[in-house]
């Protein structure tokens, strides 16, 4: 298919007016993304994203499996946020099938979950700023990721595509090791955040790159169902964890980081701000953390969910995840559609980019925060 034809088959080029092609192999999508753009000069009248490069059939894979063999897929959907997406399915499983978890396996999951959460944020902010030209930021991000793979790693055996959460609680107890050493690391990641303030957040070039770009008005914002630090960003204080509870969130105090200019800054500024309270949100269970089993006295290995529909949301670090689960009542799901928040937050950058430059282009499509595995799932 032309250029043409796929942006408008009623178009035809003028002499000042051509395409661009940016990916799917340019590094700031990060990731097999195409963006088709038609311009004039530097200002971008037409955005087509091209997706599918990296599809895998997911869903598809999941009807052909059971319950248990699909536990490890969701993991390689968002690799950033894999300990939130093994979580979701178990989560989403165990709704439907009446499985119970024990307490602490809960806050255990909790606190995983925040601290894949903080490492998502960090990978973002790292290779955002690098996109726009900043590279000392970069290596802060990537040296307290580390400390966070560090202690995620004897705990989970992983420290990427982690599969941790098991059908009933978790796969392995934390230790003392484990307790002290995130104490440790959440001592040190205050105290970096104040360095990031310093050298980022009062960055009169990185504000001017940011500030005012790429706005998303509320109401846009709602109409292509944006969830996570896109939605927050322009004004809607939505989070999943507050709006529909699950787990043991309930029992802890944090605050739903918000900002109403809906720019490219504010999108920053929130996950900037997730970071401080995903620290308060894993200091409280810790404090609080239970004694006793982390997972059923006998595990589980074969699950029949009850035939009948069933739906589960969870907010990962890019915004709504939504599980809808169809069950005819034997091993495998009949149907298990996964509803990402990349795929919707990516939904309004053919309306976003019109009438902007190519030059902000990359700080636009880097403040959506997409990861594409997740979208061609």
């Amino acid at each position: 298919m032309t250029p043409q034809a796929m942006l408008d088959p009623t178009h035809t080029l003028s002499e000042d007016t051509f395409y661009l092609n940016m990916g799917p192999q340019h590094p700031s999508t990060h990731g097999v993304l195409r963006l088709l753009l038609r311009l004039s000069g530097e200002r971008i009248l037409e955005c087509d994203p091209v997706l599918g490069y990296s599809h895998r059939g997911q869903e598809h894979i999941a009807q052909n499996k059971t319950y248990l063999q699909f536990l490890p897929y969701p993991g390689r959907m968002d690799y950033l946020s894999a300990l939130m997406f093994n979580h979701a399915h178990c989560l989403a499983v165990e709704k439907a099938a009446g499985i119970a978890v024990p307490e602490r396996a809960e806050y255990i999951r909790v606190i995983c979950a925040e601290l894949n959460r903080i490492s998502s944020h960090l990978l973002w902010l790292g290779a955002y700023l690098m996109d726009l030209g900043a590279f000392t930021p970069f290596l802060y991000c990537f040296d307290d990721r580390e400390d966070i793979m560090d202690l995620l790693l004897p705990v989970t055996g992983s420290r990427l595509t982690y599969c941790y959460s098991r059908f009933g609680g978790v796969a392995k107890d934390i230790d003392e090791t484990f307790v002290t050493g995130l104490r440790a690391f959440i001592k040190k990641l205050r105290g970096r955040l104040k360095d990031y303030d310093k050298l980022v957040n009062k960055n009169v070039i990185f504000i001017n790159r940011t500030r005012d770009v790429g706005v998303i008005s509320a109401d846009m914002a709602r109409a292509y169902g944006l969830t996570g630090p896109c939605l927050r960003g322009s004004g809607v204080a939505y989070d999943v964890r507050r709006a529909e509870p699950y787990s043991v969130y309930p029992e802890f105090a944090f605050e739903i980081p918000v900002r109403s200019g809906g720019d490219c800054l504010d999108r920053y500024m929130v996950r900037f701000l997730e970071m401080e309270q995903s620290l308060r949100i894993i200091e409280q269970a810790l404090d609080r953390l239970p004694q006793g089993p982390v997972a059923p006295a006998k595990p589980v290995r074969v699950v029949k969910v009850p035939a009948g529909d069933y739906h589960c949301v969870y907010e990962s670090a890019r915004g709504q995840v939504g599980i809808y689960l169809v069950s005819d009542g034997g091993k495998n799901p009949y149907r298990m559609k996964w509803r990402v928040p990349s795929f919707s937050n990516l939904s309004v950058l053919p309306k976003l980019l019109v009438n902007t430059l190519v030059a902000d282009t990359i700080a636009i499509l880097g403040s959506v925060d997409v990861v594409m595995p997740e979208i061609d799932r």
